[in-house]
């Protein structure tokens, strides 16, 4: 959501700074329900971890909160690359495997609640400042650190994403709060018409038909698919395309 909305109002000929805030604060607005709505449906499949949850989702909230206060303090295109440079490194770490297991791969072996608190700050902070969800870090974290099954780390990702979410939109309202040069009808950094409204009103739905896409195919393609993605958004933010 950050690359399109940040793409979309280019278009409509805003300003490049202001662009890419308000693409990071409106899709965190987004992510919020969004991510409730697919929660939902993933802990219907019994697909929420919820123990490890409710510890990474809270301290990745205080994380956010930090990051989007930094983030209003850097320029734009130091933003951008970082964002790219991000997905990028994400994409070789989880299609290499490049991490230690730090969880047995017994039954039911759970990470701790403080490894994963100490996950779960740095990944709000990077949240907050690049307006991801977190799941591009969650993810590969929960797959490769704790050896979660890839169905249940995604499902434990979204539900972590409504703390972070939430911690990113009051960061992004509160550090944006009183500027000029907003958009109409835009909260600090949020900007709620129209670019709020229609992805609210289409990601919303939309997540009920990727949760059961997600079940419906085999791990390992849902993996390639997710490293793909990222590889090409990093490509194009870094200025590639």
């Amino acid at each position: 959501m950050v690359p399109l909305s940040y793409w979309i109002m280019l278009d409509m000929g805003v300003a490049d700074e202001l662009a890419y805030m308000t693409a990071i604060g409106t899709s965190l607005l987004v992510i919020l329900p969004t991510a409730i709505s697919g929660t939902w449906r993933h802990d219907r499949r019994k697909a929420v971890e919820w123990r490890t949850a409710l510890v990474l989702g809270p301290c990745a909230l205080v994380g956010a909160l930090a990051g989007a206060a930094l983030a209003a303090r850097l320029s734009g295109g130091v933003l951008r690359t970082g964002f790219g440079a991000l997905m990028l490194a994400v994409a070789l770490w989880m299609g290499l495997g490049l991490v230690p297991r730090l969880a047995r791969e017994d039954e039911g072996a759970r990470p701790g609640p403080w490894l994963v608190a100490a996950c779960g700050l740095p990944i709000g902070v990077v949240t907050g400042m690049t307006g991801l969800g977190g799941g591009v870090l969650i993810v590969p974290i929960l797959v490769l650190a704790f050896r979660f099954p890839m169905h249940v780390a995604i499902g434990t990702s979204v539900a972590s994403i409504m703390f972070a979410g939430a911690g990113g939109i009051v960061g992004y309202v509160a550090n944006g709060w009183g500027l000029p040069e907003l958009l109409p009808y835009s909260i600090g950094y949020v900007n709620l018409l129209p670019v709020g409204l229609c992805l609210v009103m289409t990601s919303v739905p939309m997540a009920q038909l990727g949760v059961r896409a997600a079940h419906a195919l085999p791990a390992r393609p849902l993996r390639y698919i997710f490293i793909g993605f990222m590889i090409y958004t990093g490509l194009r933010m870094i200025g590639l395309f």
